[in-house]
């Protein structure tokens, strides 16, 4: 059985270690706990990895955040991966930072991903995973807040986070979406 992974970020050193690309940190720690080294692919870095009899196609967009649709939808089809097998990973920050929620399905929540992801695939119906990264910004630095980089005190809330996002990752495709949510998003 194959899954399609996909963490959320934009490419490109300015934009390592901020907010808005903890999808990316997470599809890293993911990759690096399965030995695996991402390679460039088209519209995203691309690898894979095997986890309990089951293949992760684990992806990078390199579309730049606006624009991951592009890349998911190409992956989902290239992959011949179905929607219920699709797991998306991105930042939300209307979820304090560090704080983990699993979603079968919603919304885009104003984040510009999963809007393109949302436009791309014309449905609401795949699981996400929205990681917290706060909203302690002044009204009108919203932008430089998610582009900014993580505060030490951020830093050291996110670290073990990050290592719990991916045990979500692997249950989400050991037992499904909805057990997953009813272990970890209780938490």
């Amino acid at each position: 059985m194959k899954y399609l992974i996909a963490g959320l970020g934009n490419i490109g050193a300015e934009y390592a270690n901020t907010r808005h690309n903890i999808g990316f940190v997470v599809a890293d720690a993911l990759v690096r706990e399965g030995k695996a080294v991402f390679a460039a692919g088209r519209l995203a870095d691309v690898t894979r990895v095997k986890y309990k009899a089951r293949i992760l196609v684990v992806i990078k967009p390199t579309t730049y955040m606006n624009l991951s649709g592009k890349a998911i939808k190409y992956w989902l089809g290239k992959e011949n991966i179905p929607l219920e097998n699709l797991l998306i990973i991105a930042d939300d920050i209307a979820l304090p930072t560090g704080v983990l929620r699993l979603r079968a399905k919603g919304g885009d929540g104003g984040h510009n991903g999963l809007i393109s992801i949302i436009e791309h695939l014309g449905t609401t119906d795949f699981a996400r995973l929205r990681v917290g990264i706060g909203n302690d910004f002044a009204q009108g630095t919203q932008v430089d807040y998610v582009l900014g980089k993580w505060t030490k005190t951020e830093e050291e809330i996110m670290i073990p986070q990050v290592k719990t996002a991916v045990e979500i990752v692997k249950s989400f495709v050991a037992i499904g979406v909805e057990r997953t949510m009813n272990v970890y998003n209780t938490r």
